[in-house]
């Protein structure tokens, strides 16, 4: 074997590779069964396209269409129906034939729109819609011949409308600030009229969720005789069944493991129906790794779908002939889109990227657990070193903190983990305590705690692992964005010297402006991460890393978006120019026209280039 020191070795991963990367958003079945319809963002922007049976895949939309709502971080861009797909484009609704046609306009362009839904009948349309910071759930005939009208409103947040098939009811959920999607939602019922004229309401009731239990992804059966739904009323996510005639509530899942996830943007789907009404197929969460399952409602029993090469799961939807497709990958396989007939044959029918790195090439990571320093444990997800190469001693660590900081980071495959691992570095994925994945109870220590158990679960894993002998604990850099970012800086003030090397991207700096000038969708999230105004003010001085920018000692790269309507671009701003006047050893790189996370390749390019570099002059060569 060659021998090169850790941190040089020749990757099959370039810079330009992390540009290019292709990321699939979500999958759907056409009613008419042999078509299947996704969304991908590709070389910057997001596309929609389809494969009609045996014919090959095509696009749907090109360069000259950008597919996305606007309502919070997007997500809940199309539906599928009899042929014609409906998308969310530049704030308004499109209907386009799947086999040929153009896009044509069914609502104005204002405000933002996302999650169109089409009754089963196929003449209405139901859309999440905000504007001036109003959100509401409106309607508008398919045709787009009327005027939209709203159908619900009154709550701060809406999401996940689901149509009973016989257009009776339709559900969704809506929740009030200071709360987010998964702190507490209610799950709404609203009984519709059933004359031919545009839908309206006749009586709006909330069935379950209140301002402690958060309720995710309402959907009808079918043949419309239950509402299935995710409620964390137990402590972890479980997959219930709502009869509404006779107002009943069933738990099918009672297992300490997730079936739901944080509700960031719209359209996430965990669960899906069968075309008979007669199973769920649900994805199952546990210590980062998803599994397949079928709920048989007859029978009341849960059998595992056999999927032993994937270990991350999303998007399940079923085709009328009980055809599945799901979005998959795991540490070594890139993001795929699989077919699973009923008899449990698996076929790939789209590929995200070439593959062209053969999976043992690549680092498999595993889930781990460490203690912290007052006796509880964290999680994580290791991946080591991968290469054909030998170094002496052990090996540096990049450990990845995940944004949110309502989050996870699941053994999916991972861009940034693959970059470093096949570089020689070790990488250590946090589940901080405050995460997703591990029980509400879990995530609930983020309250009032953000800013500590996030930076002392990434110190003490570190320890764990130099005691493990699997690192060289004195050569660690930490690295993250949006509240990861925060995270690395809060890491490099409290435990200055112990990271020699921190990678900031649009990080929070300023807990004070960030309640002021953030987007609405978190406006309030700092209520509970550290307390309201003014009442917590001395901990919002506390906890921003602008007040404390002497104590940052170590080399710090910061990246950010001129145009980031989350953590804006003066945030950055600030702390760079006090730790320029500190004297601190710093980079900072603004890209123009970028917003909450780097889309333009030139940009990309240009990031990982710039740590690459970075980590060899702080970590490796220093």
């Amino acid at each position: 074997m060659t021998t090169h020191p850790y941190g040089t070795w020749p990757s099959p991963i370039s810079a330009q590779d992390m540009a290019y990367n292709t990321r699939l958003n979500d999958v759907q079945w056409d009613t008419r069964g042999h078509t299947l319809v996704w969304s991908e963002r590709r070389d910057g922007q997001t596309r929609l396209a389809a494969k009609i049976g045996d014919l090959p895949a095509r696009d749907l939309t090109g360069a000259d269409m950008k597919v996305g709502g606007g309502v919070g971080y997007g997500g809940g861009d199309f539906c599928v129906s009899e042929g014609n797909v409906y998308f969310c484009s530049n704030g308004r609704l499109y209907r386009m034939g799947i086999d040929h046609g153009t896009p044509k306009a069914l609502t104005p362009k204002y405000g933002g729109v996302a999650a169109p839904t089409l009754s089963y009948d196929g003449k209405w349309l139901v859309y999440v819609h905000t504007y001036e910071n109003q959100d509401v759930l409106a309607v508008v005939d398919a045709k787009g011949d009327g005027w939209p009208q709203k159908l619900a409103s009154g709550d701060d947040f809406v999401m996940q409308p689901s149509w009973h098939p016989h257009g009776k009811y339709l559900a969704y959920v809506a929740w009030n600030a200071p709360n987010m999607p998964w702190n507490g939602t209610e799950l709404r019922l609203l009984t519709l009229d059933g004359t031919e004229t545009m839908p309206h309401v006749t009586n709006s009731r909330t069935v379950a969720g209140d301002e402690t239990t958060a309720i995710f992804q309402p959907t009808f059966s079918p043949n419309g005789r239950y509402l299935a739904y995710i409620s964390d009323e137990g402590g972890f996510g479980q997959l219930y069944l709502y009869d509404p005639v006779n107002d009943q509530h069933k738990q099918l899942t009672d297992s300490n493991y997730e079936h739901g996830t944080p509700a960031w943007i719209q359209g996430l789907r965990t669960f899906t129906w069968s075309a008979d009404s007669n199973s769920i197929v649900f994805i199952r969460h546990a210590e980062g790794i998803c599994t397949l399952w079928r709920y048989d409602l007859g029978q009341g029993t849960a059998t595992q779908v056999p999927l032993e090469d994937y270990t991350h799961l999303s998007q399940p939807a079923l085709a009328p002939d009980g055809t599945m497709a799901v979005m998959v990958s795991s540490s070594t396989i890139p993001g795929r889109i699989i077919s699973i007939s009923p008899d449990n044959t698996v076929d790939i029918v789209h590929y995200a990227t070439s593959e062209r790195i053969a999976p043992s090439a690549l680092s498999e990571c595993e889930p781990i657990k460490w203690p912290t320093r007052d006796g509880q444990m964290a999680h994580g997800i290791f991946s080591p070193p991968i290469g054909d190469y030998e170094s002496p001693g052990l090996p540096p660590i990049v450990v990845l903190i995940h944004g949110g900081p309502t989050s996870q980071r699941l053994a999916a495959y991972d861009n940034d983990a693959q970059f470093f691992a096949t570089r020689g570095y070790a990488v250590l994925q946090v589940n901080h305590r405050g995460s997703t994945g591990y029980g509400k109870d879990y995530m609930n220590m983020h309250q009032g705690n953000w800013g500590i158990y996030d930076v002392q679960d990434a110190v003490d894993a570190v320890k764990h692992l130099t005691h493990e002998n699997l690192i060289d604990g004195n050569r660690a850099a930490i690295m993250g964005g949006s509240a990861g970012g925060f995270t690395v800086l809060q890491a490099l003030i409290d435990e200055p010297g112990f990271f020699k090397a921190g990678i900031c991207m649009y990080g929070v700096t300023n807990q004070f402006s960030l309640a002021m000038d953030t987007h609405k969708f978190e406006a309030s999230y700092n209520d509970w991460l550290l307390g309201p105004l003014p009442e917590s003010a001395e901990l919002y001085r506390e906890r921003s890393p602008l007040f404390h920018a002497d104590k940052i000692k170590d080399a710090l790269v910061i990246f950010q978006g001129s145009e980031d309507p989350v953590v804006p671009k003066s945030q950055s701003d600030s702390i760079v120019a006090t730790l320029r006047r500190n004297g601190t050893t710093l980079d900072y790189h603004v890209y123009e026209g970028e917003g909450h996370g780097f889309r333009q390749p030139k940009n990309v390019i240009h990031q990982y280039e710039t740590i690459e570099k970075f980590l060899l002059t702080h970590l490796i060569y220093a």
